[in-house]
């Protein structure tokens, strides 16, 4: 057994789920033109980009570090094919899905200028996917994390991003459609003059 491997896989486990978030909320505060309030587009798009490289890279320090520690027996292969180890089969088989979610989505990104807007998309919203994924499988994968700080992060990363998604999805809602919008503007303009 190497216990501070080990410990590197949860270390990373949980540097990697906090830098999803953050990735995750900015993907979702940004918006139709690729901008927050008081940034450019091009520092927008770098911050998100450089957040998830930075992700993938612990994401690749937490796997090589659970495989190799042998404090589990977690066979290779239960890195990308689904529910197959024999430790802990869901809650690693959880991890595999998000990890094949999120290979999907880089590759796709990676892919970008040679695939439709609309291809591109549709597989980077899987992120939203591997998002509940990832956090299903930090929560179950080790006790430290169902008590104490680490479930206190846990559960405020997830409720940070389920925030973005409410504001986000309240913002859509509240705007009107470019077709309709002059047609809209006309008749508050309407109520206004006559009221």
């Amino acid at each position: 057994m190497r216990p501070a491997l080990w410990h590197a896989s949860g270390a990373t486990g949980v540097i990697c789920l906090v830098l999803f978030s953050l990735v995750a909320i900015l993907g979702i505060l940004v918006n139709q033109q690729g901008r927050l309030p008081g940034l450019p587009r091009f520092a927008v798009t770098g911050l998100h980009r450089h957040l998830s490289l930075l992700m993938i890279v612990f994401l690749g320090v937490h796997i090589v570090t659970a495989l190799a520690a042998r404090h589990a027996k977690i066979p290779w292969p239960s890195a990308v094919v689904p529910f197959i180890s024999g430790y802990q089969r869901f809650w690693v088989g959880l991890g595999a899905v998000a990890l094949d979610l999120l290979a999907a989505v880089l590759i796709t990104s990676l892919l970008r200028d040679r695939l439709t807007p609309f291809v591109w998309r549709g597989v980077h919203l899987m992120a939203y996917a591997a998002y509940p994924v990832a956090v299903g499988h930090t929560y179950g994968s080790h006790p430290d994390v169902q008590s104490g700080w680490l479930f206190a992060l846990l559960l405020t990363t997830a409720l940070a991003v389920v925030t973005a998604v409410g504001y986000r999805v309240s913002r859509r809602l509240r705007t009107v459609s470019r077709p309709h919008r002059v047609p809209h503007e006309l008749a508050r303009a309407a109520r206004s003059a006559g009221g």
